[in-house]
Parts: C-alpha cells; structure tokens; sequence
C-alpha cells in the first residue's frame, strides 16, 4: 500500500457535522446554573445529607470551642504573681482533648457518609445519562465523536464524583466556620474584627479575578480529554485501516497535537488555580500581622487580656483557614464544574420524539407499507427526499437501487421512525407511523445492516437478541435457515463461544451470517436488508438467498443491494436518485426502458451499451 505522503487525512476525535469534523473552543458556561442543577441532584440524598449537615453544625461547634478553651487555659497563670491554678489548667486540657478527639470522630463519620452519598449520586448521574443516550435520536449519534460521549459518562463524572466526596461537607463547614468565627471575634473584640476583616475585600477581589480565568482553561481541559478519547477510540477501532495506509505516524502527530493542548489547558488550569493558596497565606498573615500589632497596642493600654488576645488570634486564624479551604479546593470544584457542563449538555438534548398521547397499538400487521409526498433532509437544507410517494403491497420484495448518498437507506430509516419526515405521512396498514407507538412500531421490522453489530457474549446470545425469549432449538433453526450452523459448530465451543463486539475472532462474513441468524429469529412481518449479503462470498451468498426466499414468504421485504443477482427477482425495482424516484418496475420492465437502471445492470455485467465487455462496475453502496 503507497504511503499517502502529504495528502491531508480527516481528524479523529471531534463532533461530526455533515460528514466533517469540527473543532472549537468551548467558552466558560454558566458555573452558578450548573453548581444549582448538582444541588438539585444531591437532594435526592436527602437523609443522608441531613445526617451530614447535623455531623457538620456539631463539628464547627466544637471547633468553635478550641480558640475560646486555648484563651482560658492562657488566663489560668497569673503573671501577677506568678501562680497558675493547675485544677482548672487540668480541667481545661482535659475538655480541649475530648473537643479535638470529638472532632476527629465527626470528621471520620463526615468522610464514610460523603463517600456514601458521592458514589449513590454518580450511579444516579450515570443511569440518568445513560439512559438518556438510549432516547437520543440517530443524528446525536452522526453529529458527536463516540469517544467524547464515552468521556462524559466515564471522566466527567468521575471529576464530579472526586469533587463531591472530597468539598462538599469541607465547603459547607469551612463557611459556617467563617461565620462563627467572626461572631465570635466580634463578642471578644470589635476592634481587633475590624483588623482582621481588612483582608476580606482583597479575598473576594482575588477569588473573583482567579476564578474567571481558571473556569476557561478547566472547561478546555475537559473538552480536549473528550477529544483525546475520541481519537484513542477511532485509532484502535480503525487500526487495520491505518496500518494499511501507513497512517501510524499520521495519527501519532494528531494524538501528540491534542495532547499538547490537553497539556497547555491543564498547565494553565493548574497554574491559575495555584495562585490562590500561596496569594491567599500572604493576605491572611497580613491580616495576622495586623491583629497581633494592634493586639499588643490594646493589651499594653490595659484594654484587653493576654488570654483574650490569644483566643482572638486563633479565631483569626480559624476565620482565614476555611477561606485557605476553599483555595484549595477551587482546583478540584472547577474540574467538576466543567466535567458537569459537559455532561448536562448531553441531558439538556432534544429525546426522540415522543408518542402522541393517543398512540395506538400496531396490532397484527399485514405489511401494507405507503409513501404519501414524503420530504425529508438531514441538516433542514439540502433535501434527501423530495416529494416521494410509493406503494408497497403486503408480502411483495421490493429492492432499492440508486447512487451512493442518493436516499436508499434514508427511506428505511423513515419507514422505521430512526428519523421523522420533514413532510409526507408513511402509512402501514394504512395506519400513519406517527399515530403509532414507536417501540410497537420497531417490532415490526426484522433488520439487517451492511455494518454488523455484535455485542460481548457467546454466539447464541448474539442471535437471541432479536427475541430474549427463543429457545435453544429456535436459535439453532435459525442460524441453519441463514446458513451460519456449519461454522458456529466448527468453533471451539459452538454456540457458546465468546465474541466481543469489535474484536475479530470472526470473519465480517461469519459476523453478518450472525446478523441474518437474527432476522431469521425474529419473523417480523417486515424485512429490512440493507446490503445483506455484500460481505459474504458468492457460494454462501447462493445459500443465504435460497433461505431467504423461505424467510420473505408472506413478507414485505425491502432490499439495499447492487449485486444483480439479489435484485434481479424482486417484485418491484425502485431507482432512487435526485430525491425522487427515477424509475420502477420489474427487472424486465426497467430493462425495456433502457434508462438508468438498465445503464447500472449492463455496467455491472462488464458490457458497454454498444454490447462489448468493459472493465466497470456497479455503483457501490
């Protein structure tokens, strides 16, 4: 395989849009909005977080006690004459101890309840988000990196996860600190509050101008770790294809390119974030420096006690060290504001559309299927589908044929409500697919996709998934009728061999007889094959059709192929293209017509339409 060289290669890892992949900055969100919906989330712990308040309201006041009990073992020695009153020295310490052991057991309980509550609301969060992405409609799926969406369920709550078990309660007792501290420095002394809340202004002024810049940089490191995982995800997903373009050192250089940003963004998070602890001791020794100067001026004058200067310097002191706190937290707090961002964008995402409160049931469905002037486009722009209208008898085999892009598998995707029409009513049984209950609706549909999907566990799982409730007799009968029997019994353990969804211990081939295995299972009254059988060789694909001529009986079947061999026996042949339907028929019919169809048939044959052989082929899905 030739080395690309310097052709330019698409970047992986960002958001989709139209096929191309976009990059942006993302600007600082609404940090207050976003903190009030994780409150509102915490909430639901609510007996919990109860016990954690009360732990918390008994923890600062017994911390509130230690400066007071320190003033008044000060005061037991008498200067004067140079005595000290060792029972109440020995009663005081005595109390500062069980003060200080109490507070170590209420910091413990705090800690294993926070835990508690910090790991129930990540579950919460991600069940919530997970099963958010359950109702998010395709085109969130066409427009978003996988490997983002993956770190927003996994790194993003996880920052908010570490977040809450290591500030919440130390935030909520660090203010009431804050607050009983200076209640307590005003009872002591006015004049020295007044010293030490000289500094107040400077904190806020400093928070303010630190935070603003550090909630930018967080909110990029999280969106670059996003995108860091996608191109992890998309490299290891795709690696044969970059093998097999010598792309290895191409996307080496675009991981190394956003793991540089990611560096640069983390850096000056980091950075910007550790400005305030060291800002914040300068400021709160200035403000110790004042107290103790004017202290030492009010105790000379007679105007205040050694053991009241004393308590009053360490409720200083208790006053700047939750602000210290919350300086330090103001790393780990901007982190999961970002991380939450990110994840309330996915919540905050239009669901699929909802069943009409008067939805109604499918009940049996004959396979009837009608068209009526359907418009449809992916971006409200550029049209995929313009005005199409068709009928589809039930039990007839109807193929679609058309270019690359021009809106095959669009009319599938419509028929079976992944997209809503812009226009138009689609009708089964006569029975409009909005008027119906969109999961009633799905079961009637048996699909097979060009792109097979397979999910961790053994082969007979695999094809159980279209009916949880088949027998192993059932499965069995259907990967015979699909023609998948004789290579699932030449694995190791047959029908329960382990296979993983990307891994490739089976052949695409195998991979899609398993997907036909379904659909054989499932007995839908209507069949979806989008290109079926393009990944099987030609003596299996002889195989499947005969099985499947069994499977179409009595069913409406739709089929996305281009090999002539598959369409050739349908009852009606549409060629769509341009938005519309160019042409339809039987095989005979389009080919007397001589038009697009016939040009397709004749190309593929490798004959001109002179009738001498040429080296062309049909035009691939």
């Amino acid at each position: 395989m030739a080395d690309s060289g310097n052709i330019k290669v698409p970047r992986m890892g960002g958001p989709k849009v139209g096929g191309m992949q976009r990059f942006y900055h993302e600007k600082p969100k609404n940090a207050k909005g976003t903190l009030w919906r994780l409150l509102k989330i915490y909430g639901t712990q609510g007996p919990q977080i109860a016990l954690a308040v009360v732990l918390t309201l008994i923890g600062v006041g017994v911390t509130l006690t230690f400066p007071y009990l320190i003033g008044e073992a000060v005061d037991t020695f008498h200067v004067e004459t140079q005595t000290v009153d060792a029972e109440l020295l020995f009663l005081i310490l005595s109390l500062l101890a069980a003060a200080y052991l109490m507070d170590w057991l209420i910091t413990t309980a705090k800690g294993y309840l926070m835990a508690v509550v910090s790991q129930n609301l990540v579950k919460t969060m991600r069940q919530s988000m997970f099963s958010k992405l359950q109702k998010l409609p395709l085109k969130f799926y066409d427009t978003h990196s996988h490997g983002d969406t993956m770190s927003r369920l996994t790194n993003d709550i996880d920052n908010i996860s570490s977040s809450i078990a290591q500030t919440t309660t130390e935030l909520a007792s660090s203010i009431l600190t804050v607050l009983g501290s200076f209640v307590m420095m005003l009872i002591l002394s006015p004049i020295l509050t007044l010293a030490a809340l000289i500094t107040v202004p400077l904190i806020g002024i400093l928070t303010k101008v630190i935070a603003k810049r550090g909630r930018k940089y967080f909110s990029g490191q999280q969106r670059t770790l996003g995108e860091l995982n996608g191109i992890i995800e998309e490299s290891i997903f795709g690696f044969k294809m970059v093998k097999a373009f010598n792309q290895e050192e191409h996307t080496a250089q675009q991981f190394r390119e956003v793991n540089e940003e990611l560096r640069m963004y983390s850096t000056k998070a980091q950075i910007w974030s550790g400005f305030l602890m060291p800002l914040m001791n300068v400021i709160n020794n200035l403000s110790f420096a004042c107290v103790a100067c004017l202290g030492g001026v009010l105790s000379v004058w007679g105007m205040i006690g050694v053991g009241t200067i004393a308590s009053f310097i360490t409720y200083s002191r208790q006053f700047g060290r939750p602000l210290n706190n919350i300086a330090g937290m103001f790393n780990s707090i901007q982190s999961s504001l970002a991380g939450a961002e990110r994840v309330f964008a996915v919540m905050d995402e239009a669901e699929e559309t909802p069943d009409l409160p008067d939805a109604q049931e499918v009940g049996e469905v004959k396979g009837d299927v009608e068209f009526q002037d359907v418009c449809f486009s992916y971006d409200g722009i550029k049209p995929v589908l313009d005005h199409i209208s068709f009928h589809i008898a039930p039990g007839s085999v109807v193929a679609l044929v058309g270019e690359t892009g021009a809106g095959k598998t669009t009319i599938v995707n419509l028929l079976t409500r992944f997209y809503d029409t812009d226009s138009g009513e689609i009708r089964i049984d006569g029975k409009s697919v909005r008027n119906l209950k969109r999961d009633d609706l799905r079961k009637c549909f048996s699909v097979v996709l060009q792109d097979t999907s397979l999910f961790t566990g053994t082969i007979a799982d695999n094809i159980r998934y279209a009916d949880p409730s088949a027998t192993d007799e059932e499965v069995r009968h259907a990967a015979v009728l699909a023609n998948a029997d004789p290579f699932i019994m030449r694995l190791p353990k047959g029908y329960d061999t382990i296979v993983t969804g990307n891994s490739d211990n089976l052949s695409t081939g195998e991979r899609q007889l398993l997907s036909i295995s379904r659909a054989f299972l499932c007995k839908a009254p209507i069949l979806i094959l989008d290109e079926a059988t393009s990944s099987v060789d030609t003596r299996t694909e002889k195989q499947i059709q005969t099985a499947m001529l069994t499977l179409m009986k009595g069913r409406t079947s739709f089929l996305i192929a281009h090999r002539l061999s598959t369409i050739r026996d349908a009852d009606l042949i549409m060629v769509v293209g341009n938005g519309t339907i160019m042409e339809q028929g039987t095989h005979a019919e389009l080919m007397a017509q001589k038009g697009s169809y016939y040009k397709m048939v004749i190309s593929q044959m490798g004959m001109g339409l002179n009738g001498q052989e040429e080296k062309s082929e049909l035009e691939p899905a």
